[in-house]
């Protein structure tokens, strides 16, 4: 994550409900790398539907383009498709069946990301 920061703003936008989130990720380091989260109440339809993700384009003040989602559910693949942002997804064990049609790429496991980041700006 640290490595991820260094050269991107990073923020977190989950269907969870808030409290849910804030008890789930209090002990985590995760959120020291976030400029913010949204959860469910942050906007107005749940994933599939773009409005968390383009809740989260706003709070970033940016356009489609300048975005790319990092994704791990077909329903939340499907959100960033919705708004017009192109999605990469990491598989999990929970959602390895699902369709990830759709996906600028599909990688095994975050590790993958900070390389695949850099080969999709054309740094490579």
């Amino acid at each position: 994550m640290s490595e991820l920061k260094a050269d991107y703003r990073m923020g977190i936008v989950t269907t969870s409900r808030k409290d849910d989130f804030e008890i789930i990720h209090r002990e985590r380091a995760i959120l020291d790398y976030m400029e913010f989260y949204l959860a469910k109440g942050d906007y107005n339809q749940s994933k599939p539907h773009p409005d968390p993700y383009l809740a989260g384009m706003g709070r970033f003040n940016a356009e489609p383009g300048e975005c790319i989602v990092i994704e791990d559910s077909a329903r939340g693949l499907k959100s960033a498709i919705a708004a017009g942002i192109d999605c990469i997804v990491i598989r999990n064990d929970f959602t390895r069946s699902h369709d990830f049609r759709g996906a600028k790429c599909i990688l095994n496991n975050i590790t993958e990301l900070p390389g695949k980041l850099r080969e999709l700006n054309g740094e490579l």
